[in-house]
Order: C-alpha cells, then sequence, then structure tokens
C-alpha cells in the first residue's frame, strides 16, 4: 500500500495550482474575472503561509531575515504598479485596440485550454531570454541581484524584484503575444498562470514533483537557481515552463538537496529605496552606502 504522506507530497503543488486555475475560470465564467483572481491569490498566499508553517521544506528559512518590510513595498510597487497597473494595463488596451479577439495568426478556433497552454510557450520564450540575459549581462544583474538577494525563499518575497528587471521581463515577453496575435483572453490567462506559479515557486513547502520537475518551474528547480554558486544559480531560468532550460542546456536537477543557504555575496542595503538606488551607483558610491548601512 503506498505511503499517502509521500503520495499527498507529490500531490500538494499540482493541486494548489489547478484549484487557482478552477476558481479563475469560475469568474471568467461569472464575469468578474479580476476579482475572482485577487481572491484567489490571495487565498493562495493564506493557503501557504500556514503550509510553510506545517510543511516546511526549510526550517531555518521560517526564521525572520528582516526584509519582510522591503518585501512587502516590493510586492505593492511590482504587483500593484509596474506589473498591474502599467504593463497588464497597457498590453489589454494594446490588445482591445488593435484586436480583442485575436487575429487570424491565432488558432482561434482551438480550445480555450490550448490556446491558453500556447500563450504560455510564447510568452516563456521571452521571459526565458530575459532572465537568462538578467544573470549573463552585468548591466542587468545589478536590477536582477536584488531578486536574489534574499536569503529565504518563502511565499512573500515572490515579488521582490526592482522594477528595471521586472520591465525587462515584460518588454520581452508580453509583445511576443502581440505578434502572435494572441486574444484579450489568454492575456488575462497568461498573466494570472503566471502570478500563481510564481507564488508556488517562491514557497517554503515540502513537496515532491517527479515527472513535473520536466515541465515546470517547480520549487525544487528553482532552489538551485537561487544558490550561490554560479554553476548552480546560472541554471532553470524557465518562469512557468522549463522547456527553454531543455533546449538550451541550462536545466539543472542533480540527485541532492539544493542549498539552504542562499543570497550573492556583494552588498545589498536593507531597505526597500536603497535597493531601488543601487543598480543605478557607481561601485565607490555603492561603497558609501553600505558603510553608511553599518557595513552589511
Amino acid at each position: 500500500m503506498p505511503d499517502l504522506r509521500v503520495v499527498g507530497s507529490f500531490l500538494l503543488w499540482p493541486c494548489l495550482l489547478a484549484a487557482c486555475i478552477a476558481l479563475t475560470a469560475i469568474g471568467f465564467a461569472a464575469g468578474h474575472s479580476f476579482l475572482v483572481f485577487n481572491v484567489t491569490y490571495l487565498g493562495l498566499a493564506v493557503t501557504l503561509f500556514f503550509l510553510e508553517r506545517y510543511l516546511p521544506h526549510e526550517p531555518t528559512w521560517l526564521e525572520n531575515c528582516g526584509q519582510i518590510g522591503p518585501d512587502l513595498a516590493h510586492t505593492l510597487f511590482n504587483k500593484g504598479v509596474v506589473q498591474g497597473l502599467v504593463a497588464f494595463g497597457t498590453a489589454v488596451g494594446l490588445v482591445e485596440a488593435l484586436s480583442p479577439q485575436g487575429s487570424d495568426l491565432w488558432p482561434q478556433h482551438w480550445p480555450i485550454a490550448a490556446q491558453v497552454a500556447l500563450g504560455l510557450l510564447v510568452a516563456e520564450c521571452g521571459l526565458y531570454w530575459a532572465h537568462r540575459l538578467a544573470h549573463e549581462w552585468p548591466l542587468l544583474w545589478r536590477f536582477h541581484a536584488v531578486h536574489h538577494s534574499a536569503r529565504r525563499l518563502w511565499f512573500f518575497n515572490t515579488s521582490r524584484f526592482h522594477f528595471v528587471d521586472t520591465a525587462v521581463s515584460i518588454l520581452l515577453s508580453q509583445p511576443l503575444l502581440l505578434l502572435a496575435g494572441a486574444p484579450k483572453e489568454v492575456f488575462i490567462w497568461v498573466s494570472a498562470i503566471t502570478a500563481f506559479i510564481g507564488m508556488l515557486t517562491h514557497c517554503n513547502v515540502a513537496m515532491r514533483f517527479g515527472p513535473l520537475n520536466y515541465l515546470f518551474n517547480t520549487p525544487a528547480l528553482h532552489r538551485w537557481h537561487h544558490s550561490m554558486e554560479i554553476e548552480e544559480g546560472n541554471k532553470n531560468y524557465g518562469e512557468n515552463l522549463i522547456v527553454f532550460d531543455l533546449l538550451f542546456g541550462t536545466f539543472y536537477n542533480p540527485d541532492r538537496p539544493p542549498p539552504c543557504v542562499i543570497g550573492i555575496r556583494d552588498y545589498m542595503p536593507r531597505s526597500f529605496f536603497g535597493q531601488l538606488l543601487i543598480p543605478f551607483l557607481s561601485r565607490r558610491l555603492a561603497k558609501r552606502l553600505q558603510t553608511a548601512d553599518g557595513g552589511l
């Protein structure tokens, strides 16, 4: 007889994602997609909060690292302003102005689930290369380092990104959907699923993934991505799907536990505004800021 705890650990991640998608679909059907998405997103956050305490992957990540305030500020700024009002609003506005039902290039006769899967794949191409460039191009790494400066992974720092880093990802992914002629509904679905998977990817919950590691960007893969070792951290760039990592040789999933000590070796300010400012500073000015910040 199979161990129910083991079976449950394999089912937890896909069941959480499936529940979020099902609730969002109900919102679409009722004509309240925006409201239902936000309620579902908040519900996922609350669920992960309790799961992280009862089933933690890494118990030391439950300790307060002093970054709750900055993480909250990044979330409100990135999710609320950069992604919500600016990026999503602009993208949907353009789609409505150009072709709300999609262009002839897009397979509109497909079932909506198949269209959303295609939309995720098209957007993933841009997201993968934006993420990879953020690691391999020093200029962009200055901004992406804000995200990687986190000393622990948990649902709350899902949106710990510099706004420039977020803007680059959006500019390299959303236009691909526009060029492909995706309809408004697909844009909304891709944005919603990206938000759900993003939070699930960063959660500190003990789960198993098996074959899902070869399709989705799971927490197991993303924990390696946050390693301080460059040969481990410069891997698993996928946002939602892992297909481009498999294609371009950046997939990484060794048969050993991922590191529990994560972050970056360079200095990162403790404050939200300091984290926004430091990528624009020269090394000399950054050193002065570090001195003023207590040498941390």
